[in-house]
């Protein structure tokens, strides 16, 4: 007998982004999802599975209590949650000559893992009282990539109907096919054949794959290991917004205003102690390696005299205004020109943050300022989300342990609310939380996710984060 009461094993990795995802794993018997529900009686609830984020390289469902979400909160609906593994890193995502000539789908299987349990939710969530008629997939980060894929792919056609996106709205995935097989028959350099690949231990695998600090070479530089293979995955998404040659649902989606302060803390806290922040010379040499000829009107723009000196947030504004104005406006407009959209901009600046708190001599506060980080929005969905399994949640000021506060905790009340009114319906309004009017391509009104919620036009957000510089680059 199966005991079902607790959390199973997580998927086989080894990189951990800091204090996020992990532990290590080399066990492939990780395929678990996890059911939460408020029960099986009146009427049929909403669904809604959630893809965890890691880059596809990393992560696990373990960190993600969706108690809060079930229950629909004060103002949303009760909600059936699921929350599931898939395979990651060369396990999930390869493409290699041998193993794609045995005549099954190949590559991206990862994805499949997660179709696999869309179709499971499909044939046994009434069970558990969920509808299998309003079945909302969602995820953060690289959850959100495969949320994007999985609404481009034929074998995932009629196993959800809503979609939800957490940093950010996919543009493109970045590796392309011919990269892919690349790196995996490099991968495959010692084996001249499927079976010798399959005799290969989780931690050989694990070994080429790369090391706890950073991926090796034979998977994608840019931690995004989706990629389009012609049958699983056919197309990219920008493409398949273009044509309108996807799975067309209404989307909810958006990202953090300061979404790359967490790969600034990860890379101070790989300094290790005393830890090391950014240095003005290396925001400059930063810059200049990311835009080479065009540096200098980046620099010019964002000259560290205007963010008092700190080099962490003017490269925080570099990096993340050029992502909002490309991915979170145009491609977010490319989108509502095909489906309902519901876009936001969480800029909630304060959310406690589950790395150790470490300094910056050029911040006022003498310590780095995470903002509002990449995943820093999940807690007020996931209750007491912590990154992982050595993630403390801190004030991002005193560095110390806390829970939400009780307006950071009616911000969460709003969020659970959304979220779960638009599984149930496709719409987050409703029950009487502030209205989040429909993002459209003549009418780009974003959701500010902050406390207190309000909204933002297209000339406000455009203004805040630059676009009229960023368009002209």
């Amino acid at each position: 007998m199966l005991d079902a009461t607790k959390y199973a094993n997580t998927c086989p990795q080894s990189y951990e982004l800091a204090t996020f995802a992990g532990p290590t794993s080399t066990t492939e018997d990780c395929l678990y999802l996890n059911v939460f529900t408020t029960g099986v009686r009146g009427s049929p609830k909403p669904v809604f599975v959630w893809i965890h984020g890691g880059g596809d390289f990393d992560g696990e469902s373990n960190d993600y209590d969706a108690t809060k979400l079930a229950t629909g909160g004060p103002l949303g609906t009760p909600t059936v949650v699921v929350t599931i593994n898939y395979r990651l890193g060369l396990l999930g995502f390869l493409s290699e000559s041998h193993l794609n000539s045995e005549g099954h789908p190949w590559g991206n299987y990862g994805i499949l893992d997660q179709q696999a349990a869309l179709r499971w939710a499909q044939a046994n969530i009434a069970a558990f009282g969920g509808d299998p008629t309003k079945v909302a997939l969602g995820g953060q980060s690289g959850g959100a990539v495969d949320t994007s894929a999985n609404m481009v792919s034929p074998s995932a056609a009629g196993l959800f109907n809503r979609a939800i996106m957490e940093s950010v709205i996919v543009p493109a995935f970045a590796s392309t096919a011919a990269d892919a097989l690349s790196r995996g028959n490099a991968t495959a350099a010692d084996c001249s054949d499927a079976a010798c690949l399959r005799k290969l231990s989780v931690a050989r695998i694990l070994q080429l794959q790369g090391t706890a600090k950073a991926n090796g070479p034979y998977l994608d530089p840019s931690n995004e290991t989706v990629f389009v293979d012609g049958t699983i995955v056919p197309v990219q998404p920008i493409a398949a917004w273009a044509t309108g040659n996807f799975n067309k649902m209404p989307v909810l989606g958006g990202a953090t205003s300061d979404e790359l302060t967490f790969s600034q803390a990860i890379t101070e806290y790989f300094t290790g102690y005393p830890f090391m922040a950014m240095t003005p010379q290396q925001y400059v040499d930063a810059v200049t390696a990311r835009y080479g000829a065009k540096a200098s009107k980046v620099l010019a723009e964002y000259p560290l005299s205007n963010y008092g000196g700190n080099p962490t947030l003017a490269y925080d504004r570099v990096q993340d205004d050029s992502i909002e104005c490309s991915v979170n406006l145009s491609t977010v407009k490319a989108l509502a020109a095909a489906v309902p959209v519901y876009a936001y901009d969480f800029t909630y600046q304060h959310p406690p943050v589950y790395l150790p708190q470490m300094p910056n001599p050029y911040d006022p506060t003498g310590q780095f300022q995470a903002l509002a980080y990449h995943t820093g929005d999940i807690q007020f969905l996931f209750i007491g989300y912590h990154g992982g399994h050595l993630g403390v949640n801190l004030d991002q000021i005193s560095g110390q342990p806390r829970d939400l506060n009780a307006s950071e905790s009616h911000l969460s009340d709003q969020l659970v609310g959304y979220w779960t009114n638009f599984a149930s319906t496709g719409n987050p309004n409703g029950n009487g939380n502030a209205v989040w009017p429909v993002f459209t391509p003549t009418s780009a009104i974003h959701l500010q996710q902050d406390i207190p919620v309000s909204t933002e036009t297209e000339a406000q957000f455009r203004a805040k984060y630059k676009c009229d510089f960023w368009d002209s680059l």
